[in-house]
């Protein structure tokens, strides 16, 4: 499972994927060299490269795999950096040739933290250009990839896909009696009585405990308020899906009863539907 002592927003069934990918992010970024030819870094944009594909006037910008706060580049499909979607969302705002923005999503979450700053900054941003955002779910777009696609005007996702899950978790691991079992027992030296809260050699405490339960009780709040505001529903409405995936035909029909996506649609319609919307809104 997931080793974390820090939130995540990411679905049940996404968390060993999300796990994997934490591992070769960080083994990518300790090995350095060269990019995938896919890939290129932020600053390597400039006047005849745009940081997206258009297609009819709609730029498309791919949100990809585990997302997290700073990336450094893009084009990557297994990992998508927030940065690096501010980085091309602000590009395509600005882009005289584009009318509209497509994100096309297919993720199972990420990291929180920078996640809802994200998305507030795309409301405001498209609002100020006056330009439609449809998220297009090409299949899934569950709790962090939920919340970036509710930072869109419209949300269409197929029916084998899935959105939802408006929730946060965060994992402590208690290694103590395998260190025991091992012969080993690690000394903590420290100062501060908060200094090393959560260390995975003895179990939790109940105070600490209750202080990250805090923490994520708070962030799912932010997480429903987010999503409400977005989609013009009630905040408790939102907490009573109780962060459960909407997924397959049954439950991507209920997602739209709910409010919580706007149609059940292969990507390639639900790609027709946004360009034939802004050929109208001309």
């Amino acid at each position: 499972m997931l080793k974390t002592m820090q939130p995540v927003l990411v679905s049940p069934a996404w968390a060993e994927t999300a796990a994997a990918r934490m591992v070769q992010l960080t083994q990518a970024n300790r090995a350095g060299g060269e990019l995938p030819a896919s890939c290129y870094r932020l600053g390597e944009v400039n006047g005849t490269r745009r940081p997206y594909e258009v297609d009819q006037g709609v730029a498309v910008v791919s949100v990809a795999g585990l997302l997290v706060p700073k990336l450094g580049y893009i084009g990557s499909s297994w990992v998508t950096g927030y940065d690096g979607l501010r980085f091309q969302l602000a590009h395509a705002f600005a882009d005289p040739d584009v009318r509209a923005v497509c994100l096309d999503i297919d993720s199972g979450g990420g990291i929180a933290q920078g996640c809802f700053d994200l998305v507030d900054w795309i409301v405001a941003a498209k609002k100020a250009a006056a330009k439609p955002v449809g998220a297009i779910c090409s299949e899934e777009a569950y709790s962090a990839a939920y919340a970036v696609a509710c930072a869109a005007d419209s949300i269409a996702v197929p029916r084998t896909g899935g959105v939802g899950s408006i929730g946060v978790w965060l994992m402590h691991w208690d290694y103590s009696r395998m260190l025991e079992e091992a012969g080993l027992k690690p000394t903590i030296i420290q100062s501060g009585a908060h200094k090393t809260d959560g260390h995975p050699y003895a179990a939790l405490p109940e105070a600490v405990r209750a202080d990250w339960q805090g923490q994520v009780d708070a962030l799912r709040q932010l997480f429903a308020e987010t999503v409400a505001r977005a989609r013009g529903i009630d905040v408790a409405a939102v907490l009573t899906t109780e962060a459960r995936c909407f997924e397959g035909p049954v439950g991507t029909a209920e997602a739209v009863r709910l409010g919580l996506a706007d149609a059940v649609l292969p990507p390639d319609q639900a790609f027709s539907a946004l360009v034939d919307h802004v050929r109208e809104n001309q």
